[in-house]
């Protein structure tokens, strides 16, 4: 395929090649690993795969994570709230006639706004395509906005290669939208319809119309630092210098974010032992990694005798811990795109990624703010955090309708980390391996 991001070929027959992912779809479920044939997209491939690791069935209904009064609030102070003029101005049309959606969805996947007429926002309403439900791929499977986030592209899914089979009669075009001073992830738009979207136009204007979004925040950009690193949630930190964003590798990252942390320098055996602990390696090895960093970077951005950051340079981590010390919990869980370079082990890195993340979890649950601990509890890294949701199931009260899935999590997870035993009778429900 030339684009693989575009689901169909110049001159494919769209229902020969519905028939032909749906036979490959029926074939992943029942195990076969020859599914992929006749080709598969890979990112669809890929998409199936995280997707029954994470679903029970291909049959169920994204849920509903945040209720109407959550959801107001919620996108009142979201980013994307600013925009939201932007995304109806060039894609209103669109949502207008009657056989498109427009969606957009914050960087976990609930849909903030869904807008449209007719026929498709009764068909959407029917597969809980509503504001407020989470349509990432852990809960929702492969589906446009939610593998745009996934894999941080603009992507087409088209008809079956959706995961969820009612969802299949759909196809979207998304494309994710970022912060243009951090580089953070914010969310995505999203174009909904029939098999007509599947062409290189629909995915050209949800990708033209997230530039046209970010184009907005950044000429709204207070004046920083001279550079931005963006360490958050990623294994791989950007750095933005000079008008230049570019990608480092993973342990050129721990170098950046270790540097940012020791402001006023840190010799090779320090930087050593921050990056192999006990183990070090010797500092000629480091030496030769810094030598190939201050290629990448510049000497006007790296110097040595002690290894030092030469400019001045601001980082996500900082901005949360700034936010913090101010006592503006809630900018900064907004800030917070997850855990300091998660795939790190460096001691050094894997020290402050426990600092950040203890100081922002004490903080939230100090503020017994019921919508900042809901938040905590829809990332990734809050999913599975008996404690939080301990103290969000008290500060919920009695007949909300929150309060039994709170209390069903509760249970799920004391039982899950061995504090209580399984209720007799409980049904067990298998997971693909």
């Amino acid at each position: 395929m030339a684009n693989p991001w575009l689901a169909l070929d110049h001159g494919a027959d769209p229902a020969e090649r519905i028939r032909q992912v749906g036979r490959a779809h029926e074939r992943f479920l029942s195990g076969d690993e020859r599914f992929a044939v006749p080709p598969m997209r890979s990112v669809v491939a890929d998409s199936w795969k995280r997707s029954a690791d994470a679903l029970h069935s291909p049959d169920g209904t994204a849920p509903i994570d945040l209720s109407e009064g959550e959801l107001e609030e919620y996108r009142a102070a979201h980013p994307l709230a600013r925009v939201l003029p932007i995304f109806r101005d060039l894609l209103g049309g669109l949502a207008d006639d009657g056989d498109h959606l427009m969606a957009v969805c914050d960087a976990y996947g609930r849909l903030l706004w869904v807008e449209g007429a007719g026929t498709a926002m009764r068909g959407a309403e029917r597969m809980n395509f509503v504001p407020g439900a989470r349509w990432d791929e852990e809960h929702a499977g492969t589906n446009a906005p939610g593998t745009a986030i996934a894999i941080d592209h603009s992507v087409q899914i088209f008809a079956t290669e959706h995961f969820s089979r009612q969802v299949q009669r759909w196809t979207c075009a998304a494309a994710p939208i970022h912060d243009p001073a951090t580089g953070r992830l914010l969310g995505a738009i999203d174009v909904t319809g029939g098999d007509l979207l599947a062409n290189p136009h629909s995915l050209a204007l949800v990708r033209a119309t997230a530039l046209a979004a970010e184009a907005y925040l950044g000429s709204h950009l207070t004046p920083t630092a001279a550079g931005r690193v963006t360490a958050l949630g990623r294994n791989e930190a950007t750095l933005t210098f000079g008008g230049v964003r570019q990608r480092l590798g993973r342990r050129h990252s721990e170098l950046l974010v270790l540097l940012l942390a020791h402001p006023e320098g840190r010799t090779g055996e320090e930087l050593a032992l921050d990056l192999y602990g006990d183990d070090a390696a010797s500092p000629v090895t480091v030496r030769a990694e810094l030598s190939r960093l201050r290629r990448t970077l510049g000497p006007e951005l790296l110097g040595s005798r002690p290894y030092r950051l030469r400019a001045s340079l601001d980082a996500d981590f900082h901005t949360v811990a700034r936010l913090l010390e101010r006592g503006k919990v809630a900018e900064a869980l907004g800030e917070y795109a997850g855990p300091l370079l998660p795939g790190s082990d460096a001691p050094g890195v894997t020290k402050m990624r426990r600092l950040i993340d203890g100081q922002l979890r004490a903080a939230v649950l100090a503020s017994r703010d019921r919508a900042l601990l809901r938040t905590w509890l829809s990332a990734p890294w809050g999913a599975d955090d008996l404690h939080v949701w301990e103290e969000y199931t008290k500060l919920l009260p009695h007949g909300a309708p929150a309060r039994p899935l709170a209390v069903s999590r509760v249970n799920d997870l004391a039982v899950e980390y061995g504090l209580r035993p399984p209720m007799s009778g409980a049904p067990k429900i298998a997971r693909r391996s």
